[in-house]
């Protein structure tokens, strides 16, 4: 369960979240929508303690993410997977490389990786592709790399910040298909978009900002903004 109690986030005075309150439910497929500058990352970075609110707290089931030092903050980001826009691929590693590195470094052995990528990147479609490097891939299967890398340390979370944003339709819903396999599977999936096809077609929970605010949460709910 992730809590956000009266969770406000001022820059230079200026409230790009004001007085958040929302509760998401382990294995739910969410959307958030709205348009740029609403507040929409900065709810994510908040979740994944990339920056910290000035007023309010943030709970990820019992712990208080906004009360965390900063030596624990590894631990919270194992248990929520990212992935971003722009894939954030190393170039000059393989897709297998890509997915073994981020397991090298939360200090997974070798064992492990080489029992543990195959499969992940089987899920992802990919296990054909273990190989090439990411300027021999598409970009959704460049997108497809980066949601394997995220499934890494088996997240409870997921969070798609745009996602599908540099892709085209077919890749699109590739990967939105894949994001509904592994929700499917039990992780939670939050999903920042402007796509309003894929919001509209998918009959899921919509939260939709609009200058710090929440100003509209329906399960099923279209992006109307």
């Amino acid at each position: 369960m992730i809590v956000f109690e009266n969770v406000s986030k001022y820059y230079n005075s200026h409230p790009a979240l004001d007085k958040v309150n929302l509760k998401i439910a382990q294995g739910e497929f969410v959307f958030i929508v709205g348009q740029s500058g609403a507040g929409k990352s900065t709810l994510l970075k908040l979740l994944i303690a990339e920056d910290k609110p000035t007023e309010g707290k943030i709970f990820l089931d019992s712990e208080e993410v906004t009360a965390m030092p900063h030596k624990d903050l590894p631990l919270l980001r194992r248990r929520i997977g990212t992935v971003f826009q722009d894939f954030k691929l190393l170039t000059q590693k393989t897709a297998y490389e890509n997915v073994a590195f981020a397991m090298e470094v939360a200090g997974r052995n070798k064992k492990e990786i080489a029992d543990d990528v195959p499969q992940i990147l089987q899920l992802v479609g990919l296990e054909q592709k273990a190989r090439n490097f990411p300027r021999e891939l598409s970009g959704g299967e460049q997108q497809r790399v980066a949601i394997a890398r995220a499934l890494v340390h088996q997240p409870d979370i997921i969070i798609a910040d745009e996602p599908t944003g540099n892709l085209d339709p077919l890749n699109t819903w590739d990967v939105i298909r894949l994001l509904m396999k592994i929700n499917e599977l039990g992780t939670t999936i939050i999903l920042a978009t402007h796509d309003r096809e894929i919001i509209n077609t998918i009959n899921k929970r919509v939260i939709s900002i609009d200058k710090g605010k929440v100003v509209r949460d329906e399960e099923g709910g279209r992006y109307i903004l």
